[in-house]
């Protein structure tokens, strides 16, 4: 690739919910594009000012970005709005960009920001004739953009760090006054979030949508998991624990289930708005009940774990990660670069052109699911208390367990059997 000389104006734009480290790269790349002469535009709200044709922009300088790398959330602000939902909206965001005279874009965010990315740059050609070179950095605490494996998303650490303090926390307590917490975690399709808290705190289970290949599952399987461990713990004299709960696991669950729970929320079409739905505690209330069926008395708590993760100052290794980010960035770009993902790999800069993370069936930028055939994910099973097949042939545990639940050993492997297989 040829260097693109000085003389051209960068704008950066953060898209999607917060992550830690924003900041940091918005920095990193100011600070180098200054170094080449090149004037830096920060985009506030993401895409949603430009579609309205609102130049809300703010001219970034070293003097202004120095130091913002050690703070969380965006100087420049968030947004989800989506530029490519009509055509209107895109042609309007691109015009805007082009009347700002923007030759060159850093987008920050995660799979759907990465889209209208790749959706402005492939607009800008065919239809006005002018080349927006775009690069986008991918920014996310889910971790679950199309990264290689063991190569996280800039953020994901941090919250997994906050996460598992707060976890933490919720042992203990639970220790102290004999209770159950259900920690739901941010992961809208993905698990990763929710094993990152639970495996780093030592939670005593953690369920993540992953592990259910068989596509939709009945509510009282995952109500079925959750009793199992609780009975299993009640059954070796502890009264407490954590469950870590990704909240996709509410993806796999049946609708007709959800149908049926209190304070299920509906379209006009009957069907049920999985954001608006409380998932912990329907959970709580559903595995409460059938404690109460099998005479057992027990405390439960959920808490939701998310919006506390998406602003906390970056980690140190987030701090450096995302200055790595910015820096390669604006390299790739100043090299002549365009349309693609920047990433650090074994220690080089190895962008992904966006056309290569485009999953074909959908249009859209391919999601990274937990590998629950990995390592990571089978050493994480190993210290969870989970119901396991082995504690159905331990005659000493069965009798136990069967003995809490006021039933029979065999009566208990028929109802518990099938979630250790």
């Amino acid at each position: 690739m040829m260097t693109i000389p000085s003389g051209y104006t960068l704008a950066i734009l953060c898209g999607g919910g917060p992550a830690p480290g924003i900041n940091s790269v918005i920095s990193a790349v100011t600070i180098e594009a200054e170094k080449y002469g090149w004037k830096t535009l920060g985009i506030f709200d993401g895409f949603s000012h430009l579609a309205q044709g609102d130049k809300k922009v703010l001219n970034l300088t070293t003097d202004i970005v120095s130091r913002i790398h050690l703070e969380g959330g965006s100087i420049l602000r968030m947004s989800r709005f989506n530029p490519t939902k009509n055509a209107a909206d895109l042609a309007k965001v691109v015009e805007t960009l082009i009347d700002l005279g923007v030759t060159h874009l850093v987008t920050i965010g995660g799979d759907d920001t990465a889209y209208s990315a790749a959706q402005i740059s492939f607009y800008a050609k065919k239809n006005k004739g002018v080349a927006v070179n775009i690069v986008h950095v991918p920014k996310t605490i889910d971790n679950d953009l199309p990264l290689p494996e063991g190569v996280p998303t800039f953020g994901f650490e941090t919250a997994r760090e906050v996460g598992a303090n707060i976890v933490e926390n919720l042992m203990e307590d639970a220790k102290t006054t004999g209770r159950w917490y259900f920690a739901i975690a941010m992961g809208r399709t993905a698990g990763h979030l929710a094993l990152g808290i639970g495996k780093s705190s030592g939670a005593t289970v953690t369920i993540i949508p992953e592990e259910f290949d068989e596509g939709k599952v009945r509510l009282q399987k995952i109500v079925d998991i959750l009793v199992g461990s609780i009975i299993k713990r009640l059954a070796s004299d502890r009264n407490h624990g954590v469950a870590v709960i990704a909240e996709g696991v509410i993806e796999k669950i049946s609708p007709e289930d959800l149908m049926e729970l209190d304070g299920a929320c509906r379209d006009d079409h009957g069907h049920i708005r999985y954001s608006e739905i409380n998932f912990g505690e329907l959970i709580k209330r559903a595995v409460d009940k059938e404690l109460k069926s099998a005479g057992i008395k027990m405390t439960l708590v959920d808490k939701e774990i998310g919006y506390e993760l998406r602003c906390a100052p970056p980690i140190a290794f987030d701090i450096e990660y995302t200055r790595n980010l910015g820096f390669a960035a604006f390299d790739f770009l100043r090299n002549g670069g365009t349309d693609a993902m920047i990433t650090i790999q074994n220690n080089q800069i190895e962008p992904l052109e966006f056309d290569k993370i485009r999953d074909p069936a959908t249009g859209k930028t391919k999601i990274r699911l937990v590998n629950i055939d990995s390592v990571q994910y089978q050493v994480a099973r190993e210290f969870m208390i989970r119901l396991e097949e082995q504690d159905l042939n331990s005659s000493v545990i069965l009798k136990k367990m069967a003995l809490l639940t006021r039933t029979s050993p065999d009566n208990f492997i028929r109802k518990y059997q099938y979630i250790t297989q």
